[in-house]
């Protein structure tokens, strides 16, 4: 057999190899980046959700206590915050306006104790179970988005599969973590 004929197939396996390896590391980083998209998305609607329903509990809360200005202009900053950051796809953006309004939750937790009649109120019980429902739905779903963008992280910058990341132009993703120092300390018990 002909020795440039044997070099012929030998290079023509090897690219064949090099190929299919390219387009199947092309395919599961597709994959990996879509997996990122979805979980954000999935988080995009629930915070919609809970940015709609927001107001409408704090509406009743300021029919009982309308003194309580500051609260309501700091809550109408974040929700505004939170909402041009989710509106523009920036994770860590969402994450601190997510921070100041988790620290303005207790707050209105506090004024709604302050008025027995608000906590009896039916509007205001439902809305606020509602809320609690959602924030559930937010953790879980914020900690599945983490998990989808960290192994973006990982496989974009693993040798080789980075060679084919850097065609792709594949970008890190930022996780969704809270920035609020106060929102990850634990909570204080008194009785």
């Amino acid at each position: 057999m002909d020795p440039g004929l044997v070099i012929g197939i030998i290079a023509g396996i090897v690219v064949i190899i090099l190929l299919m390896w390219f387009l199947s590391t092309w395919n599961r980083l597709v994959r990996l980046e879509e997996n990122v998209n979805k979980s954000w998305a999935d988080i995009d609607v629930l915070l919609k959700q809970r940015y709609d329903m927001l107001p409408n509990l704090l509406n009743i809360v300021k029919g009982y206590a309308s003194h309580e200005k500051e609260l309501f202009m700091e809550f109408a900053k974040a929700r505004q915050a939170a909402a041009g950051a989710l509106a523009s796809g920036d994770v860590k953006g969402v994450g601190a306006a997510e921070g100041m309004m988790s620290g303005l939750m207790p707050r209105i937790n506090a004024v709604a104790e302050s008025y027995p009649e608000l906590k009896a109120d039916t509007s205001f019980v439902n809305l606020q179970n509602q809320v609690v429902a959602i924030e559930n739905q937010v953790a879980d779903r914020r900690e599945f988005y983490n998990a989808s963008a960290t192994n973006w992280n990982a496989a974009i910058q693993m040798i080789p599969t980075n060679i084919v990341a850097s065609m792709k132009n594949a970008i890190r993703k930022d996780l969704f973590e809270v920035t609020d120092a106060t929102v990850r300390e634990a909570p204080q018990m008194t009785f």
